[in-house]
């Protein structure tokens, strides 16, 4: 009887289907539905902060599809200052109606209204956000509370790590961070703390858009070219309305406009811009130089470290 034939090929050589490649949004989709698995399996009471904007947006449809075909099972929490454009408030209602989701509002309005906080001199709120937030948080007993801060925003953002741990007060220590080795997440905290947990860590704005363009991701309104009544001021288009009027040689234009960012009225520039849908966005994005933040945002002007003494305060 004859032997077998031996194969000359080793089992280690032979031909395999080739590894499936991903691109690059694919990986940072697939790295965020893997941070919302692993992380809200671990807390007790997760929250996710949503303010109506892109990444926001973005975050609450990757929750989505992290949990799909069950709910989002945790609350959407939305700090309202009383200054948020109306366009937004309305999204954000229709998105939580769509989703089946339970949205928890903390009002700045309610804080002014019964003397916990006061107003700012130069009218804006966006940083009386904080004590409600922290409020909120502490009131529902959220231990995991996820924000779409990105690192590349903002260079105190570039320092936050996916899991950020915040004291018994809200505040961030960049001294007391934990290292994130082999992707593994650890929201373990004492009692009185609380983690921030932030899914698009590592996405840019140019990735942001991208995954809104490919995946035909629904926004407000505001971030498409439009017209609008707005004033220059401190080298930005300010929208005029209930919180912006005109000062004393400043005047009123209608011009075509699009936000890049969305945060309240009485601090949030825009952008001339004909960039009318998503794919006339990224394009301009392809080519911007400037963070959306550093380009459009009042609040982040104060100082040179004004984010950072914000998120030490509490803030995300």
């Amino acid at each position: 009887m004859r032997d077998p034939p031996v194969s000359t090929t080793s089992p280690l050589t032979r031909s395999t289907p080739s590894a499936v490649t991903l691109s690059q949004l694919q990986r940072l989709e697939a790295e965020s539905i893997h941070i919302f698995r692993e992380t809200a399996s671990e807390g007790e009471r997760p929250v996710l902060l949503f303010s109506g904007g892109k990444d926001s947006v973005v975050m609450l449809h990757l929750a989505a599809k992290a949990f799909w075909p069950a709910p989002i099972p945790f609350p959407v929490l939305h700090v309202d200052t009383g200054h948020n454009f109306p366009e937004v408030l309305d999204f954000r209602d229709r998105t939580v109606e769509r989703l089946h989701i339970r949205l928890k509002v903390a009002s700045v309005q309610d804080y002014i209204d019964d003397g916990r906080l006061a107003e700012r001199p130069d009218g804006t709120r966006n940083q009386l956000q904080t004590v409600p937030l922290l409020d909120a948080i502490t009131e529902g007993r959220h231990d995991v509370v996820y924000g779409g801060a990105r690192r590349d925003e903002e260079k105190a953002r570039a320092k936050e790590r996916i899991i950020s741990l915040r004291d018994e007060f809200g505040q961030w220590d960049p001294r007391n961070q934990r290292p994130e080795l082999w992707s593994l997440y650890n929201t373990r905290h004492r009692p009185g703390e609380h983690v921030r947990v932030f899914p698009l860590s590592n996405w840019t704005e140019l990735d942001i858009w991208s995954y809104i363009t490919e995946k035909g991701i629904d926004l407000p309104s505001l971030y498409y070219a439009h017209e609008r009544d707005v004033l220059s001021r401190d080298g930005m288009w300010l929208a005029v309305g209930k919180h912006v009027g005109p000062r004393e040689g400043e005047s009123v234009e209608t011009r075509t406009v699009r936000y890049r960012t969305v945060g309240d009225m009485s601090c949030t520039g825009a952008v001339e811009s004909p960039a009318a849908t998503a794919q006339d966005v990224l394009a301009e994005v392809m080519t911007s130089t400037l963070t959306e933040r550093g380009a459009t945002r009042a609040d982040d002007r104060v100082s040179e470290a004004a984010m950072e003494d914000r998120k030490r305060e509490g803030y995300f």
